[in-house]
C-alpha cells in the first residue's frame, strides 16, 4: 500500500484510516495464502465468476449505488479487495459479481442486451418476465429499491465488512435535483428533474444494518453528503469520505 502522510488528517481520521488499512492488509495476506486441501465446512468459499482471482474466503464486499458521490471511484479497481454488488445501469460499463435491478424498464433493457446470460443478475419475480431466461429471482419478492436490496443480498453472504458507495439519499442542488450518475440516459430521469424521495431507501438500509450486527458497514460519502442520524446510531456502522476510501485502497 502507498504511504500516507498522516499530518494531513485529524487524529480521528487517522485512526480510522489506520484501522481500515490494517484490515485490507489482512485480507491481502489471506488471499495470497493457499487454500487447505479440505476446507473447513464451517467456512464458506466462493468463486468470483467474472474475475480471474480463483477461490477466496469472503471478507469484504462493495455495494455500489449510483449516487454521484461514487463517481471518483473506478469499480474495476475494487475487484482485488472483494466482491462487488451493483445496481441497475452499472452493467453498461462494469460487470459486478452480482447485479441487482428491480425496476421493470431496467430489467427489459438488461434482457434486451442479453447481459443476464453471461453474468449474475437478481430481480423480483414478475409475470412480465415469464419468458425471460437467465435471471435469478428473489423468493419471496423483497419489494425494496435496488440499492437496499443489493445491500441485503451482500449481507446474506456473510462478509465481515461491507463498503456502501453511491448511497447519497438526498438530491443535488440542496436536495432539489435528481441525483444519479445515469441521469439523462435511457430509462432514467432527467438531471433537472426533482429529487427522488429517499425515505423508503433509508428505512430499508436501516433495516439491513440493524438485522446484521456482526457485519461492519462503512458508508463512503462526498464531504457534503447527507448523514442520517438513523444510521449513525448503529455501532456496526461508520462513515468515511471518498478521498479517505481511495487512500485506504491505494486507488
Amino acid at each position: 500500500m502507498a504511504k500516507i502522510d498522516k499530518s494531513k488528517y485529524s487524529k480521528a481520521e487517522w485512526i480510522q484510516i489506520r484501522e481500515q488499512r490494517r484490515r485490507e492488509k489482512q485480507i491481502k495476506r489471506f488471499n495470497k495464502s493457499p487454500l487447505p486441501p479440505n476446507p473447513d465446512p464451517q467456512i464458506e468459499y466462493i468463486a468470483a465468476p467474472t474475475k480471474n482471482i480463483g477461490l477466496e474466503r469472503k471478507r469484504t464486499a462493495f455495494v455500489l449505488g449510483n449516487g454521484t458521490s461514487r463517481e471518483p471511484v473506478n469499480p474495476e479497481h475494487l475487484a482485488v479487495y472483494g466482491n462487488t454488488y451493483g445496481c441497475n445501469a452499472l452493467y453498461r460499463s462494469f460487470n459486478p459479481d452480482y447485479l441487482i435491478a428491480v425496476d421493470t424498464k431496467m430489467i427489459l433493457e438488461i434482457n434486451k442486451s442479453g447481459y443476464q446470460r453471461n453474468y449474475e443478475v437478481w430481480t423480483n419475480p414478475n409475470k412480465a418476465y415469464t419468458r425471460m431466461q437467465g435471471f435469478n429471482f428473489f423468493q419471496p419478492s423483497k419489494g425494496w429499491s435496488s440499492g437496499p436490496t443489493a445491500l441485503w443480498l451482500a449481507s446474506q453472504h456473510g462478509y465481515e465488512t461491507i463498503y456502501i458507495l453511491g448511497f447519497d439519499y438526498r438530491g443535488l442542488k440542496e436536495g432539489k435535483a435528481f441525483n444519479n450518475l445515469y441521469a439523462d440516459s435511457a430509462n432514467y430521469k432527467k438531471s433537472e428533474d426533482g429529487a427522488t424521495f429517499f425515505g423508503n431507501w433509508l428505512r430499508q438500509t436501516k433495516s439491513v444494518i440493524q438485522s446484521h450486527k456482526k457485519i461492519q458497514y462503512v458508508r463512503v460519502i462526498a464531504p457534503d453528503n447527507y448523514e442520517p442520524d438513523e444510521l449513525n446510531k448503529f455501532s456496526n456502522f461508520s462513515t468515511i469520505t471518498v478521498d479517505i476510501f481511495k487512500k485506504i485502497h491505494s486507488l
